[in-house]
């Protein structure tokens, strides 16, 4: 027996995040991100969103005028969830995008991870959810 066993699971099937609004939040990943709503549950309600490489389920709170904010400092749960961007222009541009996006608040503008060379800047979507987004020229994806 070792002390560490091969992973008994295969990636990430999806990320389910709770949002005030949903059409707001909907709108948002479509028209600011370009994601794709590839489903939806209008009896809960949910949608499912999709940038063609991971999927996220957004569910309405049942209460949005008693909804809690998340509080990354008090809060058990999601601190942020983090989008791979390609490379370093895509993330400069992406920045300016949604820095003039209607109810956008952006934390910090892009900057060196723990010296770099990674990149990152977070931003809060207009429905409230902490969105890092983050580029790295070692990428993992290409085996570094």
């Amino acid at each position: 027996m070792t002390d560490h066993p091969a992973p008994m699971t295969w990636g990430i099937d999806h990320v389910g995040l709770s949002v005030r609004d949903l059409q707001q939040t909907v709108d948002f990943f479509r028209q600011a991100l370009g994601w794709q709503v590839v489903g939806e549950r209008k009896d809960y309600p949910a949608a499912f969103v999709s940038d063609g490489h991971g999927v996220l389920t957004l569910w309405q709170v049942a209460d949005p005028a008693g909804a809690v904010a998340f509080d990354r400092r008090a809060n058990v749960g999601l601190h942020h969830l983090a989008l791979a961007v390609a490379d370093e222009g895509g993330l400069a541009a992406l920045h300016d995008r949604l820095s003039a996006w209607p109810g956008v608040v952006v934390e910090f503008a892009p900057q060196p991870v723990r010296g770099g060379p990674k990149q990152h800047f977070i931003i809060q979507e207009p429905g409230g959810l902490r969105l890092e987004f983050a580029c790295d020229p070692r990428s993992w994806i290409e085996g570094v």
